[in-house]
C-alpha cells in the first residue's frame, strides 16, 4: 500500500519518467526507496562504483536496473547526481557529452558555487536543463544501508536555478521532491552557500574542532571518560563522513571562512569577559547572552520544526512601551526613509506571478509575515520561488493550469487579503484545498467572498458564521455579473481571480471606487480586461494566459501613514518618505490629512510597473477637525486608526459615518480605537458605522495600558500617539506588527520616536 505522505503531486508528468540515480549512498539510496514507495516515476535506474550497494538495492526491489553510466544515461529522462560536491562538478562535463537533448539533470550537493562555475563552462542547451538542488536532510551515518524512504518527508529542499534554467526542468525537479513530501524553496547560489556555511558547515567544523581540541588536552582520557550526554549530543556531528566534509569545506571555503571569522570574534569577546569581568558582571552578561540564545533557538524550533507551530500568534506576546519623542529629537521628527513595500501589491505579485507563463522578477517585496505566508502557500502549490533576498525574488510561473494539489492546509497567518484572494484562485482548481489562519483571522467573516463564489459554482465550506477555515472542493466555475453590496478591493480581486479560470465573462460593479491593484497588475501581466471610464465596472473573459513581467513594489502608503501622522502631530517635524505608492484608489489618507490642514507635498511623481509612486514631504502644521467625505472612505479604509490619532489633536470635531467595514478588519477597529482613545483621555462617541472624535490641539494624552487586540494598525497608531503623551503608553498584543511592517520599531527610532519592545 502506498504511504499517504508520498502521494505523487503531478503523476502525469513524473510518472512517465525514467529516473537515473548516480550515487547510491545515504541520499541516493533514500531517493530510490522514497520514489519506489511513492510510485511516482515509471522506472528507477542506478549507477555507483560500489557494486555491493547496487546489488543490495536491486535485491530489495528499490531500483529496476543497473549498468554502465553510458547505458543508463541513454535511457534516462531525469538524472539525479547524488555525489559529493567535488565529484558532482567533475561529472558534469561527462554527462553533457552523454545526455540526450531532452534529459534533465539535477544534483544534491551541499555547495552550489563550484557546481555552478563548472556549468558555466558547458553548452547552454545542457546548462539550461540542469537544476541545482540541495536537500537539507541527512545524518552522521552514510551509505545505502543507512538510507530511509522517508528521509526527505517534511524536510526542506533548496533549489538554486540559474538564470538560464528552463521552467519545465524546474517544474519537474520540484515535482520530484514534492512527491517525497519535501518542502521546496528557491534561493540564489551565493545566498545558499552563505546560509549553509552558517547553519550547517560551521556547526560541523566546530564539532570536529572541539573533539580535536579535547583530544590534545592533558588527561584527555579522563575528559572523555566523564563526558556527559551534552558532549555526546554536541559532538555527534563529528561522526560524519570525514571525506565528504573535507570536500564541502574545500568547495565552500570563502563563505565558511567569513562566518568562522564572526565566530572567532564572538569567542574572543567571551574569553575577555571570562578573564576580566567581575562575578556580578559575568552573571549579568552571560545570563543575557544565554537567555537571548535560548529564545532564538526556541523561536527557530517553534517555527520550523513543530508541525502545528503556526496555528496562532497569541503564543508570542509582544508589548510596545511607546515612549514618545526621543531625547535626541527635541526639534521634532526628522529624516528621510523608505518604508517597506506595499503589502497588497506584494500579495498580488506572488499570486499572478505563480500562474503566469515564464519567470516574474519582483523587487521591493514586503518581507513581512503575511506576504511570506502567501509565498509559502504557493511553494506548497508547486511553484518554485527564488528568494526573497533583500526584497528581491523570482517566481517561476506554472501557468493557469499548472498548480499542484497541496499536501496540507495553506496557512494565511493574519492576512484577510491573502485568504480572500486565494479563495478565488483555489475555487477553480481541479484539487481540494483548505485555507487556515491565526486566531485573529479565524474570527473574520468570509461569506462576502464565499457567497459570490458559490454563485459562480464554487464549492466552499466555511465554519459557523462564515468564518475560516475554508474547505474548498474542485469545481467548474462560470462567469457572473456581480454588483458588490459594499466597496471592497478584496472581494473584487477574489472574483477577478476566479474569473480567470471561469467559463465566459466575469463582470464586477462596485458602489464606490476602491483599490485597483489587481486590475493594474493583470494588465501588467498582459491579461485583457475592460474597465468603465469611471472605474466602477470591470470585466474579463476566462481562459486567457498571463505573461511574466517585472514588478517593482512601491512603498506601502498604509505603512507611510503612521509617519505622516507622526509628523503632522509633532511640532517641529519634517519628514521625507521615499517611493510611496500613490495609486488614486489609495490616497484617501493624503486627501483627508490635507483637508485637516496638514502640510503635505507630493513630488518626483512617476510610474513604476503600472503603479504611480511619489516622494512625500510632510511638515508639522495645526490640524482642524472635519466631516469625512463618503467618497474618501474606501480610499483610506486601512488608514483610519492612524487618522483617528490625528483627529484627537485637531481643532474641533472629526466625524466618520458609513465605515461599517472597519468592524470586520483584523479587529473591530472602531471599537478598539474608541476604547484606546478614551483610555488616553480623548472624548469619543461611537456609532454602528463610525465615530465622532472631539479634538484638542493642545492635549497631552494620559498614560494608559492599551490592548491592540492583535491588530497591527491599532498597535502602530497608539505608538504614534505616544508622541503627545505625558508618559509612555503600554500597548499590548503587538506581535502582528511584523505582518505588515517588520522594521516599524527600527525606523521609528531612526526618526525620533522611541519604542521599547518587551517579548515573552
Amino acid at each position: 500500500m502506498t504511504d499517504s505522505r508520498f502521494k505523487p503531486v503531478a503523476a502525469e508528468r513524473l510518472a512517465n519518467c525514467t529516473v537515473l540515480l548516480v550515487g547510491l549512498g545515504l541520499i541516493g539510496g533514500s531517493l530510490a526507496r522514497g520514489l519506489r514507495r511513492s510510485g511516482s516515476c515509471e522506472r528507477l535506474l542506478a549507477y555507483d562504483t560500489n557494486q555491493e550497494q547496487l546489488q543490495a538495492a536491486l535485491s530489495a526491489g528499490d531500483i529496476d536496473a543497473i549498468g554502465t553510466l553510458e547505458e543508463l544515461v541513454a535511457q534516462a529522462d531525469l538524472i539525479v547526481i547524488a555525489l559529493p560536491t567535488l565529484a558532482t562538478a567533475a561529472l558534469l562535463p561527462r554527462l553533457a557529452d552523454l545526455c540526450g537533448p531532452q534529459a534533465i539533470v539535477t544534483d544534491v550537493a551541499s555547495v552550489k558555487g563550484n557546481v555552478a562555475q563548472q556549468l558555466e563552462r558547458l553548452d547552454l542547451s545542457f546548462r539550461s536543463r540542469c537544476v541545482l538542488g540541495h536537500p537539507l536532510a541527512g545524518s552522521e551515518q552514510s551509505g545505502y544501508s543507512a538510507s530511509k524512504a522517508d528521509l526527505f518527508a517534511d524536510r526542506t529542499v533548496i533549489l538554486t536555478p540559474l538564470e538560464c534554467t528552463c521552467a519545465s526542468a524546474l517544474r519537474l525537479v520540484t515535482e520530484l521532491w514534492r512527491s517525497l513530501a519535501a518542502n521546496v524553496l528557491g534561493m540564489s547560489v551565493a545566498r545558499h552557500d552563505e546560509v549553509l556555511a552558517a547553519t550547517s558547515h560551521l556547526p560541523h567544523l566546530l564539532a570536529y574542532s572541539i573533539v580535536d581540541v579535547l583530544k590534545k588536552q592533558e588527561q584527555s582520557e579522563d575528559i572523555f571518560r566523564y563526558a556527559a550526554g551534552g558532549f555526546a549530543d554536541f559532538s555527534r556531528l563529528a561522526s560524519s563522513d570525514p571525506q565528504m566534509w573535507s570536500e564541502i569545506f574545500t568547495a565552500n571555503r570563502q563563505a565558511t571562512s567569513t562566518i568562522l571569522g564572526s565566530m572567532i570574534d564572538e569567542l574572543v569577546l567571551l574569553k575577555q569577559q571570562l578573564d576580566s569581568s567581575s562575578q556580578d558582571e559575568l552573571l549579568k552578561e552571560f545570563s543575557q547572552l544565554f537567555a537571548a540564545a535560548r529564545d532564538t533557538r526556541e523561536e527557530f524550533i517553534h517555527t520550523h520544526f513543530r508541525p502545528n507551530a503556526k496555528t496562532t500568534m497569541k503564543e508570542k506576546h509582544v508589548t510596545f512601551h511607546a515612549c514618545g519623542l526621543a531625547a535626541s529629537a527635541t526639534q521634532g521628527l526628522r529624516g528621510r526613509v523608505r518604508v517597506p513595500g506595499d503589502k497588497s501589491i506584494s500579495h498580488r505579485s506572488i499570486i499572478l506571478g505563480a500562474i503566469a507563463d515564464g519567470r516574474t522578477q519582483v523587487s521591493g517585496f514586503l518581507e513581512g509575515e503575511d506576504a511570506l505566508n502567501t509565498l509559502a502557500a504557493f511553494r506548497e502549490l508547486g511553484v518554485t520561488i527564488v528568494g526573497p533576498e533583500d526584497g528581491q525574488l523570482e517566481i517561476v510561473g506554472v501557468g493557469i493550469d499548472g498548480l499542484s494539489a497541496p499536501s496540507k492546509p495553506l496557512y494565511m497567518g493574519n492576512s484577510g487579503t491573502a485568504m480572500r484572494l486565494m479563495a478565488g484562485l483555489l475555487a477553480a482548481q481541479p484539487f481540494a484545498s483548505e485555507l487556515t489562519g491565526d486566531e485573529s483571522l479565524s474570527k473574520r467573516p468570509m461569506a462576502r467572498v464565499a457567497d459570490p463564489l458559490a454563485a459562480m459554482g464554487a464549492l466552499i465550506e466555511t465554519q459557523e458564521g462564515g468564518r475560516p477555515p475554508l474547505k474548498i472542493s474542485p469545481a467548474t466555475l462560470r462567469g457572473i455579473e456581480y454588483d458588490m453590496p459594499m466597496a471592497s478591493a478584496q472581494v473584487k480581486s477574489c472574483l477577478l481571480l476566479a474569473g480567470i479560470f471561469a467559463e465566459g465573462s466575469t463582470c464586477i460593479r462596485e458602489p464606490a471606487v476602491c483599490r485597483d491593484h489587481t486590475e493594474r497588475m493583470l494588465q501588467g501581466f498582459a491579461y485583457p480586461l475592460e474597465r468603465s471610464s469611471d472605474g466602477s465596472r470591470v470585466c474579463l473573459e476566462g481562459g486567457q494566459r498571463l505573461k511574466a513581467t517585472k514588478i517593482d513594489v512601491p512603498s506601502d502608503i498604509s505603512s507611510a501613514t503612521f509617519f505622516l501622522v507622526a509628523a503632522a502631530i509633532t511640532p517641529g517635524s519634517e519628514l521625507e518618505l521615499e517611493h510611496v505608492g500613490v495609486n488614486p484608489s489609495r490616497i484617501g489618507i493624503i486627501n483627508l490629512l490635507k483637508l485637516m490642514g496638514a502640510d503635505i507635498e507630493m513630488h518626483n511623481t512617476r510610474e513604476v510597473g503600472g503603479e504611480p509612486v511619489a516622494d512625500l514631504r510632510i511638515r508639522y502644521a495645526p490640524l482642524s477637525g472635519i466631516e469625512i467625505p463618503q467618497e474618501q472612505i474606501p480610499l483610506a479604509i486601512d488608514e483610519f486608526p492612524a487618522l483617528f490619532v490625528a483627529a484627537a489633536l485637531a481643532q474641533g470635531e472629526t466625524v466618520l459615518r458609513g465605515a461599517e467595514e472597519l468592524r470586520v478588519k483584523e479587529s473591530d477597529r472602531l471599537a478598539a480605537m474608541g476604547a484606546g482613545l478614551e483610555a488616553i483621555g480623548v472624548s469619543c462617541e461611537m456609532y454602528p458605522d463610525g465615530i465622532r472624535i472631539q479634538g484638542q490641539p493642545e492635549a497631552v494624552f494620559t498614560p494608559a495600558v492599551i490592548d491592540s487586540e492583535g491588530d497591527h494598525r491599532i498597535a502602530m497608531a497608539f505608538a504614534v500617539a505616544s508622541l503627545r503623551a505625558s508618559a509612555p503608553l503600554q500597548i499590548e498584543n503587538c506581535a502582528n506588527v511584523a505582518t505588515s511592517f517588520p522594521n516599524f520599531v527600527e525606523l521609528s527610532r531612526q526618526l525620533g520616536l522611541e519604542i521599547r519592545v518587551e517579548q515573552q
